[in-house]
């Protein structure tokens, strides 16, 4: 059986990332667990397909992505490129913010993340 979310094979991957979490990674869950963000659930580390999303709301069809400096490297850019894409074939938009923003301005973060999903929503 194929699956699409959570794919069993991933769970150890899925826990060793929560367990390993960046700093940036922790500062935006403290503000997303919960259902802290204008009442989302969202869930951290969960797998779409071969992918494992660092931020999924399934209410949202979203997926939030923190960037370190690796990201902008070519290689990895390409693979963040197919990452994107295939997600958005799955009905699934992506937000990517880099490490640095989330850890400096916390609130322009959440701010974009509002703005994105309802702009008529005043920011937190």
């Amino acid at each position: 059986m194929k699956f699409l979310h959570n794919d069993p094979k991933l769970k150890k991957k899925r826990r060793e990332l929560r367990r390993n979490q960046t700093d940036a990674e922790k500062a935006l869950w403290a503000r997303l667990r919960n259902k802290q963000f204008y009442d989302v659930k969202f869930f951290r580390q969960y797998s779409m397909g071969p992918y494992i999303l660092d931020f999924y709301s399934p209410l949202l069809k979203t997926a939030i992505e923190l960037d370190g400096g690796q990201h902008s490297e070519e290689e990895q850019c390409r693979h963040d490129t197919l990452r994107t894409n295939y997600l958005q074939t799955q009905g699934i938009t992506v937000l990517r913010f880099w490490n640095n923003d989330v850890i400096a301005n916390m609130q322009g973060v959440l701010d974009e993340m509002c703005a994105k999903f309802n702009p008529s929503r005043p920011p937190l």
